[in-house]
């Protein structure tokens, strides 16, 4: 999977959380909290919403680098990277 494919995966859990907010105004390097208008609760949905649709496993001490769309789409990209270096199947 592509960066380009994990932001398109990421903007739209994001949209489905917070759905007023222009995704496309968004700079990528804000807070996702403060740039969505979200709180604690709706970045754990978040959190959830991408160890759904990757497949991967997401500590809590991880946290911190989902907080913005660009540390999403890296933390996601080199935790599929990991897998598929490590033999494990990738999601579909």
């Amino acid at each position: 999977m592509t960066p380009l494919e994990i932001r398109a995966v990421v903007q739209r859990e994001l949209m489905r959380i917070a759905p007023d907010v222009d995704f496309d105004n968004v700079d990528p390097h804000a807070d996702i909290r403060e740039a969505f208008a979200i709180d604690s609760m709706d970045f754990l949905n978040f959190v959830i919403a991408l160890h759904r649709s990757f497949g991967v496993d997401i500590p809590e001490l991880d946290y911190p680098k989902l907080a913005t769309v660009d540390g999403a789409v890296a933390y996601v990209d080199n935790k599929l990277g990991s897998a598929a270096n490590n033999g494990h199947p990738l999601p579909q």
